[in-house]
């Protein structure tokens, strides 16, 4: 793996930005826009076998040319991730679930975090101390809600954390003042969010969904149940249906007509929404975002004045 241990320069960067490498020199990835190519490639296959670091400079016409603000440099590391921990962080960053790798900052060592809570431990950094402050440093991280580039000092030594903190994505089934509002509510948050009326365009997205992605049904046509069916049984992202009470009982009486099992429907959010009261299309919406919140964090939508736990 090549990542960024320091940098100047470049202007506003995303964070995150990972390269992955073989001994034979074969890469995916860039950092930043592919500039440091030159340095990056060599440096992905001779840290296969011990970790190091390079430094790279890349100049203003170059960066410019590429995309950057400005000129800059940076100071690079490359070390071994074992099969089992690469799997890990393939796995949730192609699923689109929190994950984070953390190692030493000089790369002796490495752990890879997934799930909503970085639940999921894969690795060591090679004492139960520095595992400690590596999942301490990515929870709180993750606790800001984005993706991440930070060198963390601890007690137990420097640590480089890398976290990806997926971007929700709003898929909307039919039209109206809530579809109108949701897409607002999602947008104020810094989510994507579209509407689509059409029934093959809803199905068709719903089959490349990750667990970062939001379906919200508000069509109640018997011909989007077709959807519903594949995307429960595919198990990715979340998965809500407004409707009254009449309308959810007969909807879960076709889908477990078509053959869905209970665990199946019982990933069925529906009706959507917390329970706030809402009565307006701009009140149901937050009452969904809300939920969609809740699920991805694995929290209740409880008040905070009746739970114990850490706030946030």
């Amino acid at each position: 793996m090549v990542r960024v241990l320091e940098r100047h320069g470049f202007g506003t960067v995303e964070p995150g930005q990972l390269v992955a490498g073989r001994a034979d020199g074969t890469v995916a990835g860039a950092l930043y826009r592919g500039t440091l190519d030159d340095t990056v490639r060599p440096l992905a296959a001779a840290a296969v076998s011990a970790p190091q670091t390079r430094e790279a400079h890349v100049a203003e016409d170059t960066a410019v040319g590429a995309g950057l603000a400005c000129a800059g440099g940076a100071t690079l590391l490359g070390h071994p991730l074992p099969a089992a921990e690469a799997a890990a962080l393939g796995e949730a960053l192609e699923r689109g679930v929190p994950a984070a790798l953390v190692s030493t900052a000089g790369g002796t060592g490495a752990v890879v975090l997934t799930g909503p809570e970085l639940e999921a431990v894969q690795g060591s950094l090679g004492t139960p101390e520095l595992d400690a402050e590596a999942l301490a440093a990515a929870r709180r991280l993750l606790r800001r809600g984005a993706t991440a580039t930070e060198r963390v000092r601890t007690d137990a030594g420097e640590l480089l954390v890398d976290i990806w903190v997926p971007v929700p994505s709003v898929l909307v089934a039919g039209g109206g003042a809530i579809a109108e509002a949701l897409v607002a509510q999602a947008e104020l948050l810094g989510w994507s969010a579209r509407i689509e009326t059409d029934l093959a365009t809803v199905h068709q997205a719903v089959t490349a969904f990750t667990d970062a992605d939001v379906l919200v049904l508000i069509d109640h046509a018997p011909a989007f149940d077709a959807v519903l069916i594949d995307a429960l049984r595919r198990g990715r992202g979340f998965i809500g249906a407004l409707g009254s009470r009449h309308t959810q009982a007969a909807r879960r009486e076709r889908l477990l007509a078509a053959g869905l099992t209970e665990d199946e429907l019982a990933r069925l959010h529906g009706p959507v929404g917390l329970d706030l009261g809402a009565r307006t299309p701009a009140e149901t919406a937050v009452s969904i975002v809300a939920q969609v919140v809740a699920a991805r964090s694995a929290r209740t939508g409880v008040p905070l004045a009746a739970t114990d736990g850490r706030i946030g």
